[in-house]
């Protein structure tokens, strides 16, 4: 046997067991993403994340998604804006986003519910979103209570709540 003859003989094999390994790694990949993209659209990310997207009834294309908004939500914490998650993970490890995400932020940003998810959905979330590449500004920064706020923004305080019962009885 000549070596030619003997190294593709012992190349073919080797190739045969890479290659569906190669195959499940791409795969793995997709299905992160995935289940990444479906983690953002389920958790309502892009109902603050993405401008026009419930005016658009969630039909707008993964291109706009997660860009923040100069909308603001003003309460009695003040205003915070929407950010632009597709900058903020560009400029994260997975390891700082999963710290990040689970972070105490101010109101409306269900911040607990991100605190509450498992590492897998996490990660899932953070490479979805990178994948999206960088776009955009960033939201604009906090304004804390009783100072101007130059943006449009939504009261985010609630009106005729009933009183509460006294706990102690």
């Amino acid at each position: 046997m000549n070596l030619r003859l003997a190294l593709q003989t012992m190349v073919l094999p080797v190739a045969l067991l890479i290659s569906p390994l190669t195959l499940a790694d791409e795969s793995a990949g997709n299905n992160m993403l995935e289940r990444g993209r479906y983690l953002v659209t389920i958790g309502g990310c892009n109902d603050c994340h993405t401008p026009g997207y419930p005016e658009a009834a969630g039909q707008l294309a993964p291109g706009e998604w997660l860009t923040g908004s100069a909308v603001g939500f003003n309460g009695p914490w003040g205003t915070t804006y929407p950010a632009n998650l597709r900058l903020v993970v560009q400029s994260m490890s997975e390891t700082q986003w999963l710290k990040h995400a689970r972070s105490a932020t101010r109101p409306p940003m269900p911040w607990f519910n991100l605190r509450d998810t498992n590492d897998a959905d996490l990660r899932a979330m953070y490479h979805f979103i990178r994948s999206l590449g960088a776009k955009g500004k960033p939201a604009p920064a906090y304004v804390p209570p009783e100072q101007a706020i130059n943006t449009p923004y939504i009261v985010f305080v609630p009106k005729n709540l009933p009183k509460q019962a006294s706990a102690a009885k």
